[in-house]
């Protein structure tokens, strides 16, 4: 290891670029800068470090918001002038509530074959984005907003949704509705996102369980 941090590339201002890849999902969390420094006090810590450009610090990702991103492990590419952290983040990575910060699509190719990864990544990649407009709309509300709405009227408000959308689901798989099914699963993992929102539980929470249970 020793080897690979005397080898690596920093630029002319002493830093490299860090890619944050989620260990659990392989989502691309975010792209921050480090230097010497900051690296070290990552490897030491097992929490990501970053060097802030604007504000010419350190600085502990999940100081202040509590969302700490926990080292998995750490490679550097072939040039060795970029470095990859796989980690498990303890809440969204962007600052604006989504996961990940790489939320703005440009181009998605679509293809028709249900097994194959990238598509598997992509479909998980909206529900993280669904989940990160959920929580904008909660800590910046539109008036107007469905999602508002449901804020602003409470937790005995968002639990009753999730009980009358829970029933649907019941109603259409009893009359054989694939349709339906799929429509009214959809309003539920909806309402289901905006409960988790509410009480600040995150995708990757849920994930996390799911993966304890496997074990």
């Amino acid at each position: 290891m020793n080897k690979i941090l005397s080898n690596l590339k920093y630029d002319s201002a002493g830093l490299i670029p860090c890619i944050i890849q989620n260990n659990t999902t392989n989502e691309i969390l975010m792209l921050g800068y480090m230097n010497e420094e900051s690296l070290k006090l990552t490897l030491f810590s097992n929490t990501v470090w970053f060097f802030s450009r604007s504000r010419q610090e350190l600085w502990n990702k999940g100081a202040t918001s509590g969302n700490y991103l926990h080292v998995v492990s750490i490679s550097s590419d072939c040039d060795n002038d970029t470095i990859l952290v796989k980690a498990n983040p303890d809440g969204p990575t962007c600052h604006t509530g989504s996961n990940s910060c790489f939320f703005n699509t440009i181009k998605d190719v679509e293809t028709s074959n249900d097994n194959n990864n990238s598509t598997k990544t992509s479909n998980l990649a909206f529900l993280e984005k669904l989940y990160g407009i959920i929580n904008e709309r909660k800590n910046n509300p539109l008036e107007g907003a469905y999602t508002t709405y449901l804020f602003n009227e409470g937790i005995d408000k968002i639990l009753k949704k999730i009980g009358e959308e829970s029933s649907e689901v019941i109603i259409a798989s009893k009359n054989n509705d694939n349709k339906e099914i799929i429509s009214e699963t959809s309003d539920l993992v909806y309402h289901l996102f905006v409960l988790l929102n509410y009480f600040d539980i995150t995708i990757t929470d849920v994930i996390n369980e799911l993966s304890s249970r496997e074990k």
